[in-house]
Order: C-alpha cells, then structure tokens, then sequence
C-alpha cells in the first residue's frame, strides 16, 4: 500500500513535470512569437525613420547647393554694382576734370583775346 502511493505520487509529480514543461514550451514559443511581432513593429518604425532621414539628408544637400548658387550669383551683383558705380564715379571725374578744362581755356582765351586788343 506504501509503495503504491509512492507509485501513485511519483506518477502525479512526473504528470505535473510533463504539463509544466509544456506549458514552459508554449511560454517560450508564445514569447518568442511577440518577440518577433515587437521587433517587427519597430523595424518598420525604424526603416520609415531611415527613409525620412535620407530623404531629409537630400533635400539639405539641395538646399545648400542652391544656397552656394545664390551666394555666389549675389557675389557676382554686387561686383556688376560695384563696377558700375566705379563707372559712375570715374564717368563723374571725367565731367569734372573736362568742365575744369574748359573753364581754364576761358580764362586763357579771355587773356589771350584781352592781351591781343590791348597791342592793337
């Protein structure tokens, strides 16, 4: 009678250990399963995010192409306005230097007429 409910106890801890083990299988399959499942979710979130940034990555590459574009298209204006009022400048000097001239060679024309009426 002992030994038969040793058997007997034995027999239920093995049945016990069985269904534990199983039910330890299916946790660690269950688990893995929503292991994949997360990680597959943020992959997606990750490989969305990488795309963006490469996207992202290129529209600065553009914008700071077309913003050396512009700065040296405004380098060049400034240098086109910079000669032109050079131009002015010199266009200025040349007026005055010529209306100097021609007030000088009044003067000595007057002079020369002045000096010829008097030998007359």
């Amino acid at each position: 009678m002992l030994s038969s409910a040793v058997k007997q106890h034995q027999a239920k801890q093995h049945a016990r250990r069985d269904r534990h083990e199983k039910r330890k299988k299916e946790a660690i399959v269950a688990s893995s399963a929503l292991t994949h499942a997360l990680v597959d979710h943020l992959n997606g979130g990750v490989a969305q995010a990488y795309v963006n940034q490469k996207k992202l990555d290129t529209e600065t590459k553009i914008l700071q192409a077309n913003a050396s574009q512009f700065c040296r298209q405004t380098t060049q204006w400034l240098k086109l306005v910079d000669d032109f009022n050079t131009a002015l400048k010199e266009l200025g000097d040349v007026e005055n230097w010529a209306k100097s001239i021609e007030t000088d060679m009044r003067t000595i024309s007057s002079a020369l007429e002045y000096a010829y009426t008097k030998s007359e």
